[in-house]
């Protein structure tokens, strides 16, 4: 959140160890003027009350009226129920936000009799709606329904009522996660607004167990009735990946300070165990980025926030006229495991494009691995190698194919992690997914940014229309 000129990250820390968690689960607290550079405080939250003595989970910041903040986050109690709790701030003149107090009346919201002890969390950021009422939303899985997202309605953030509808119901879904409701601006306007602005338009992101994978979709919500109805397929698995790497759990929040929408996503660790006990951590967030509602009004775009460049230090620019298949064109200049490269390709004879398979559409993840970065086709791959070593015995791959389906054009974006590392036992899978533009209408042109940060890849591609994290 952004309160009083300082942003505020709250995140899901173990101060006991680097694994997910053996009852101590807090609230890490760091703060920042730029988004860029962080300082660390000391945990906002911690368990130490009946009502979160098992965790202090996930939960939401929400500033009031008035300037305050507020926080709703789920705590597991002395019996093992996930409920839903409340705290303020001890002294809310301090610039740092340091102490939190939890009130005694807590929990604010208990485990619903139709809802299993371990099936009720996450609340998000609160909305005021047009009746004065504050409005979360809370995931839930509800017997003999499925995953759900529940609203519920208060004055004050002390007695909360469950509105009769859920907000989505995610039938075959499972247990979904970390919802997440924001209005958007006009199709291409790069403007956000606040979780109570008055967007005709909202989008609906939900973080599915079972996959783990963060979905979302473009909508319409209805704040008398508190109910969403997407304007795509009805099962959340179907809807868009926000980004189709190694991401989830991700959570928004407007920045007053720029009018934008700012995101955070979780890049949880696919190393062994073993591997983050000998490093002594475990997981990282992903670069802040700025989304907003792409121009055809159906898709998110995503984009690093513009503070990320203040960390670039060595400019290098390079025009290569022509790339020749097969061929490698080195950067000179660029070393070391972090950098920001930006690369525009020109694709001139799309007609040449291999024939698209209806079947591929259904699985891009699995076409990258098939058609990896050393197998030729007519029209790409081209895109970067990065993290490469001297005799490209290790490398990680981002790139292009372009296909040809009747008389339009299909770009594949992937990235190989194949040859990321000669190690064994380590998680080397593709990743890959549908750019959904029309680069035939683009002139033949499409854009890709890659942030390298030691182990961690983000890739932008089309303008930021597709994401991959690895």
């Amino acid at each position: 959140m952004y309160h009083n000129g300082l942003y505020h990250f709250f995140y899901q820390y173990n101060p006991d160890g680097v694994t997910w968690g053996n009852g101590n689960l807090s609230w890490g607290h760091s703060v920042s003027v730029d988004l860029v550079n962080w300082f660390a405080l000391d945990a906002a939250l911690q368990p130490s009350r009946s009502f979160d003595a098992n965790g202090c989970w996930s939960g939401s910041a929400t500033i009031l009226p008035d300037g305050s903040p507020v926080m709703l986050y789920t705590g597991i109690d002395a019996r093992g129920d996930q409920v839903q709790n409340v705290a303020f701030p001890k002294n809310a003149s301090d610039p740092l936000l340091v102490e939190w107090v939890k009130p005694e009346y807590n929990p604010v919201i208990p485990v619903p009799a139709d809802i299993k002890r371990d099936d009720f969390r996450d609340p998000s950021t609160a909305w005021l709606g047009a009746d004065g009422l504050w409005r979360i939303a809370v995931a839930a899985r509800v017997h003999d329904v499925g995953g759900a997202t529940l609203i519920y309605r208060s004055k004050d953030f002390l007695r909360w009522e469950r509105n009769a509808d859920p907000l989505y119901l995610a039938h075959a879904a499972g247990m979904v996660e970390c919802p997440d409701l924001f209005p958007v601006s006009e199709p291409g306007v790069e403007v956000g607004l606040p979780a109570s602005g008055a967007g005709a338009r909202h989008v609906l992101k939900m973080s599915v167990m079972d996959t783990v994978q963060d979905y979302y979709v473009v909508g319409r919500y209805d704040d008398t009735a508190d109910t969403f109805v997407p304007e795509d397929d009805d099962d959340c698995r179907s809807w868009r990946r926000l980004d189709y790497g190694h991401v989830y759990a991700s959570k928004s929040f407007f920045d007053p300070s720029k009018n934008r929408r700012v995101l955070w996503g979780w890049a949880n660790e696919s190393d062994s165990v073993s591997d983050d006990l000998v490093r002594g951590w475990s997981g990282v967030q992903t670069v802040p980025r700025k989304i907003w509602l792409d121009e055809d009004g159906k898709q998110l775009r995503q984009w690093p926030v513009e503070e990320i460049e203040t960390l670039r230090s060595k400019r290098v620019n390079l025009l290569i006229p022509e790339v020749n298949a097969g061929g490698v064109n080195e950067i000179i200049g660029v070393m070391g495991t972090q950098a920001d490269v930006e690369v525009v390709f020109e694709v001139p004879a799309l007609e040449h494009a291999d024939v698209l398979e209806p079947n591929w559409l259904l699985d891009p993840q699995s076409l990258c691995g098939e058609k990896g970065a050393s197998v030729p086709g007519s029209v790409g791959p081209f895109g970067l190698l990065v993290m490469a070593s001297g005799d490209m015995q290790e490398h990680t791959a981002v790139f292009f194919r372009v296909f040809r389906q009747n008389d339009k054009y299909k770009v594949l974006m992937c990235t190989d992690l194949s040859r990321s590392s000669t190690r064994d036992g380590v998680y080397k899978p593709p990743y890959g997914a549908f750019v959904d533009m029309d680069i035939e209408a683009h002139g033949g042109i499409i854009s890709l940014r890659t942030l390298v940060d030691h182990s961690v890849v983000e890739s932008f591609g089309g303008g930021g229309r597709t994401c991959i994290t690895a």
